[in-house]
């Protein structure tokens, strides 16, 4: 009777973890186009390619007054950044990067504090599609307060179809479970 009740549980968990991976995948690939809101900053998180030309292009199209890089290496600049992204920048001094996070709890850590030291009330947080959820989760997290317009950032390398790319499927699949633990821990806290 216990194994057929443990059976049953464990296989309702994986019937649950697989629909909720198919909904975040579906989810991820499906967001409504971008608010065309001007926000007071333009947050972007570095590790993702587009990431950081997205987001120049919204500050030079003036959708936000500000741009803070979120996680950028030790020995980076900004003019690195420029070369490196092949990126024009025309008013660099309402622009910030921040060297403090290596992962995401870290980059809405060091947003927050770059949040408030600002008096920023409202922000437009540029990510990587599969990235936005659980980046959202922790910018909510930290700064409850803040306006969060989202800006996912879609690449040509994802594949839309992620059950045909391993390499899709992989990322798509350790996404989804840092979002869950996320998610959790949002309940934790």
């Amino acid at each position: 009777m216990i194994k057929k009740f443990a059976l049953t549980g464990f296989v309702l968990f994986i019937v649950l973890w697989l629909s909720g991976m198919v909904f975040f995948a579906w989810q991820i690939n499906h967001f409504s186009s971008p608010s065309d809101e001007k926000t007071d900053a333009i947050i972007v998180l570095t590790g993702g390619k587009n990431r950081i030309s997205e987001a120049v292009k919204l500050y030079e199209a003036g959708k936000g007054l500000r741009l803070f890089i979120s996680g950028v290496d030790k020995d980076i600049s900004l003019n690195n950044i420029v070369s490196t992204q092949q990126v024009n920048i025309s008013d660099a001094t309402n622009v910030d990067i921040g060297h403090e996070a290596s992962n995401t709890v870290e980059n809405a850590q060091e947003t927050s504090e770059w949040i408030n030291k600002n008096d920023i009330k409202s922000i437009r947080l540029v990510t990587s599609n599969y990235h936005i959820l659980r980046s959202l989760i922790e910018f909510r997290e930290f700064n409850p307060q803040t306006k969060i317009i989202i800006h996912p950032v879609y690449s040509e390398n994802i594949e839309k179809k992620w059950w045909t790319s391993w390499q899709t499927f992989s990322l798509i699949f350790k996404e989804y479970n840092k979002f869950i633990c996320a998610y959790l821990r949002s309940f934790i806290r």
